[in-house]
């Protein structure tokens, strides 16, 4: 019973940072407009499909439907935000950028317990 209650507490909490993350990509200009300096192809289309990307998967999880199948975009998704702009950040130390990416590794290690214990 414990079990199901923590997995049910990691997907509100995973939910929320998605949803958030894309409502927040889709509304502040800031963001989207670092989003786009970050020298990706088809920036703008890149933006508005991960935005699209988070919002509904993180829904799906939210609503506890098809779990497994939206959590693996989000892991793509968190993979390439690491390598994307957090890696650079080694030139700085191995300390600097564990700190830089702390929040993308603890959400990509909640999206491996999601996919992991998820029902198909």
């Amino acid at each position: 019973m414990h079990s199901s209650h923590s997995l049910k507490l990691i997907r509100y909490l995973v939910a929320y940072v998605f949803i958030i993350s894309g409502l927040m990509k889709l509304l502040d200009n800031e963001l989207s407009n670092y989003f786009i300096s970050l020298a990706l192809p088809f920036p703008t289309y890149t933006l508005y499909i991960i935005i699209f990307l988070e919002i509904s998967c993180g829904i799906s999880i939210l609503l506890n439907k098809k779990v497994r199948h939206a959590v693996i975009p989000l892991i793509i998704i968190m993979i390439s935000a690491i390598l994307i702009t957090k890696v650079p950040s080694l030139h700085l130390g191995v300390l600097q950028f564990g700190f830089n990416a702390r929040l993308d590794i603890v959400m990509l290690v909640l999206l491996f317990i999601l996919y992991s214990r998820s029902r198909i």
